[in-house]
């Protein structure tokens, strides 16, 4: 049985319909796939901080990760958000298991950048699969908050679509990322289109005019990092809509298919 990573965006989770998590569970048991979670949590944490005074920010799309930040990151993604999925599988009979990237050392990472620009924000080195494979054959579902551990010892904030793409090329399984949008939208001659598919030339024009910007940026790069990587699908999907995550799952067109050489069409 094949296996599709969820990413599910920090600005979905609260509104993703009770239909989302039923269709899981079916995959699950009608063997169609062995879904796993990875999530975020940006706008909750945004929330917190703000309330505490802690300053924030974003550095090309990643959270600048102060101790402070890495604190408030880590208890909403490894506590509230996690088991608010986790509760909402089980409250329809599925079997969830939330995990932080740190237990078992399941995200290993180490620092993205210079802790100075960026402070404790990880890239995932490794990926260990063993309790991910233990959890799926005993027929529940993983729930991964993307908190990595370093050699050290130190935690480690990892932006979400990185943590899924790494966690899908080790799994060698589908990348499927969860937003509150039908895809890449793009105005073209005064109309709104969602490209269906989108090549890495194309996408990486469309970061340098301003199109792809903010939180999609990590996104896109992530999708195609995990193509090389050997993930053998990446696409962007509407979590509101799930006709339109039925409609990929059953090979037909759905949200933004992100792929390395053939052309890609606009709609």
């Amino acid at each position: 049985m094949s296996n599709i990573v969820f990413k599910l965006g920090g600005s979905i989770i609260a509104e993703l319909p009770n239909s989302f998590y039923d269709m899981l569970v079916h995959l699950k048991r009608s063997g169609k796939c062995n879904p796993i979670i990875v999530h975020g949590g940006g706008p909750t944490i945004n929330k917190l901080l703000d309330h505490l005074n802690i300053e924030h920010e974003f550095v090309k799309g990643l959270r600048k990760t102060s101790k402070d930040v890495l604190e408030i990151a880590e208890m909403v993604m490894s506590g509230s958000i996690n088991k608010h999925i986790v509760t909402s599988i089980q409250t329809i009979d599925g079997k969830a298991i939330g995990l932080s990237g740190v237990d078992a050392a399941i995200l290993q990472a180490k620092p993205l950048g210079i802790q100075e620009e960026i402070g404790y924000v990880g890239e995932v080195e490794n990926v260990d699969t063993e309790w991910l494979h233990l959890i799926i054959q005993h027929g529940a579902i993983p729930v991964i908050s993307p908190i990595g551990l370093g050699s050290d010892g130190q935690h480690y904030n990892i932006n979400g679509d990185m943590a899924a793409a790494a966690v899908a090329e080790s799994m060698n399984a589908k990348l499927a990322f969860i937003s509150d949008i039908p895809g890449v939208k793009e105005e073209l001659d005064g109309r709104t289109i969602v490209h269906p598919n989108l090549t890495k030339e194309q996408i990486e024009t469309m970061i340098e005019a301003g199109t792809i910007h903010g939180g999609m940026i990590p996104k896109v790069q992530s999708a195609l990092k995990a193509l090389t990587g050997g993930v053998t699908e990446t696409v962007i999907l509407n979590g509101w809509e799930s006709k339109d995550i039925e409609a990929y799952l059953d090979g037909k067109q759905a949200g933004t298919k992100l792929i390395i050489e053939k052309e890609a069409n606009h709609v």
